[in-house]
């Protein structure tokens, strides 16, 4: 059977995080950077939590601006909604993808001032 891709990972793994099925420390060793960061704040807000239907992975779609680098967007349905979430991945020296960046529409997190 085929591994799955890393945008189907990883899309499946941030649902989980957003949606409050897992906790957000269940990302640590996949994320780089910011995006952990970015992350934690997302979760805090609970953006894909659901009275009703569970949400779910409808559609990916993807780019590669580099090689190592992943652009992707993942579809997230629950019920008659959907909402939209990009994410980046890169490889690391070891092969494996890790995300640096999460965002879903609406508020962002601030950013840290430059020192």
């Amino acid at each position: 059977m085929p591994q799955p891709s890393p945008t189907d990972l990883f899309a499946d793994r941030l649902l989980a995080v957003l949606s409050g099925q897992r906790p957000v420390h269940w990302m640590l060793r996949h994320t780089v950077g910011r995006a952990y960061d970015e992350l934690a704040w997302l979760a805090e807000r609970g953006p894909l939590r659901t009275r009703g239907a569970r949400p779910v992975v409808r559609d990916i779609g993807y780019c590669v601006p580099r090689p190592g680098a992943i652009e992707a967007f993942a579809r997230i349905g629950a019920g008659d909604q959907l909402r939209a979430m990009a994410f980046r991945l890169e490889q690391g020296p070891d092969l494996r993808w890790r995300c640096t960046a999460v965002e879903l529409g609406g508020a962002r997190p601030p950013r840290p001032a430059d020192d």
